[in-house]
């Protein structure tokens, strides 16, 4: 009597736990009844059943897991010897960043990382620069000399070329179309604007992504002041440290005949100074590519490593959406696989073209490149804000004495733009650019 009673005691036990969700207890009863030897219930073998199924089940789920887990990690090998083979592969045709000759360029130019993006540049290399810039004005000297025979004309007419390109200074976009347009350019923007093409050029170097062989398009390109640029910092590497011998092939496509023959003219007038000659091999393509999208379909297609774009973009809205089609469609026909497309842009333009004051706001500035790359269908790479203050804002009438105090002078240009363009402030090289190195998605 008294086991029946137990055994309907320990069921009843056993069936309320189930019908109140007591999982826990159910178990426990059960495990006491197996290890009781007591035979079991039609019930408790169904949940004993159920129990053996869990559990079956979780180590299968688990099982697959670590299926999963192991066959990513093969992929994940698979993957890392494929990425090794290339970057091996890839790599041989690169010039290897080393750390001593970076670190010798940094300390010339003073670069300073104030954030993740923000690059402060108040140095230079004195010896190379001088070189470069005495040899410009002594060109330039030249070249007004043979036009100087009606002194007040040529001022004026300087005068003329000069307030067309100061359209710049207030949201306008010059024509760049006067005789005189490419001698005004090389005084008042061309030393700056290789100053900073150097600087992006060495953020590609040190970034381990400069070809051995540069196969180059430059769009606007001006008189070939991105390729001023890069030459100069392979100048720089001479100096410093041997390396593998470069092979530049440059394409320049410009509208204006005239930026075109003076830039060629005064690289050959550079080159002939020069120790070691650069390896580079120049086409000077004469082209509308805005007013005729088919002026830029004869491009060579997927030939170039790098497609670069300086201070090329236009203020007018309309103007500037057209190039971006143009833009695009190079991009998707020209690059290389692999390619990179390298931007510079001014630093309060580019927050102008989407109506909004650049500051120290990082967030935003993340979400004005990334529509900026949007627009131009691109991906980033990196970017940097190359700036000579260390800030993003500017207070104009603090910048005069700190760029006397702290930034490198232009000391040959200063008397020829007085002279010519009746310039009274001092001339320094300065920077205040984004470089933004992109891809293809």
């Amino acid at each position: 009597m008294i086991d029946f009673i137990d055994r309907w005691w320990r069921n009843y036990q056993f069936s309320n736990a189930l019908k109140q969700g007591n999982i826990h207890l159910a178990e426990r009863l059960l495990r006491n009844k197996q290890n009781s030897g007591t035979r079991l219930t039609w019930l408790e073998k169904i949940f004993r059943d159920k129990l053996c199924l869990e559990q079956a089940n979780r180590e299968s789920r688990q099982e697959v897991l670590t299926l999963q887990q192991q066959l990513q990690q093969a992929f994940q090998r698979l993957e890392d010897t494929e990425n090794k083979y290339r970057f091996h592969e890839t790599q041989s045709d690169r010039l290897q960043p080393e750390f001593q000759l970076i670190g010798s360029i940094s300390d010339q130019f003073k670069l300073i990382r104030h954030d993740e993006y923000k690059l402060q540049c108040t140095g230079i290399d004195r010896h190379l620069f001088d070189e470069f810039e005495f040899t410009l004005v002594e060109y330039l000297k030249q070249e007004l000399e043979k036009k100087s025979t009606v002194q007040l004309q040529l001022k004026k007419a300087m005068k003329a070329a000069s307030n067309d390109i100061d359209n710049l200074k207030n949201g306008k976009d010059p024509n760049y179309n006067l005789d005189l347009s490419p001698h005004v350019y090389f005084i008042k923007y061309f030393l700056n604007n290789v100053y900073g093409a150097y600087l992006a050029w060495f953020l590609v170097y040190k970034s381990g992504l400069l070809p051995t062989k540069i196969n180059i398009l430059d769009i606007a390109a001006g008189p070939a002041t991105m390729a001023y640029g890069l030459s100069l910092l392979l100048q720089s590497f001479d100096s410093l440290l041997q390396i593998p011998q470069t092979h530049i092939c440059y394409h320049s496509l410009e509208k204006q005949a005239s930026f075109q023959h003076r830039g060629l003219q005064f690289w050959r007038r550079y080159m002939e100074i020069l120790p070691i000659a650069t390896n580079s091999y120049f086409r000077f393509d004469t082209t509308d590519i805005f007013s005729n999208i088919e002026n830029s379909q004869r491009l060579p297609q997927s030939f170039f490593d790098f497609i670069v774009i300086s201070h090329c973009f236009f203020s007018d809205p309309a103007q500037r959406l057209q190039s971006y089609r143009v833009f695009k469609n190079i991009f998707s026909t020209c690059l290389k696989p692999g390619g990179y497309v390298l931007l510079i842009v001014q630093g309060r333009k580019l927050f102008n073209f989407y109506d909004l004051s650049q500051t120290e706001d990082i967030p935003q500035e993340l979400k004005t490149i990334a529509r900026f790359l949007e627009d131009l269908e691109l991906s980033l790479e990196w970017y940097n804000y190359a700036t000579s203050t260390g800030k993003r804002t500017l207070i104009k009438s603090e910048f005069a004495k700190f760029a006397t105090e702290n930034l490198p002078a232009q000391k040959h240009m200063l008397n020829l733009a007085q002279k010519y363009l009746g310039i009274k402030h001092n001339l320094n090289y300065v920077l205040d650019d984004y470089i933004i190195l992109a891809k293809k998605p």
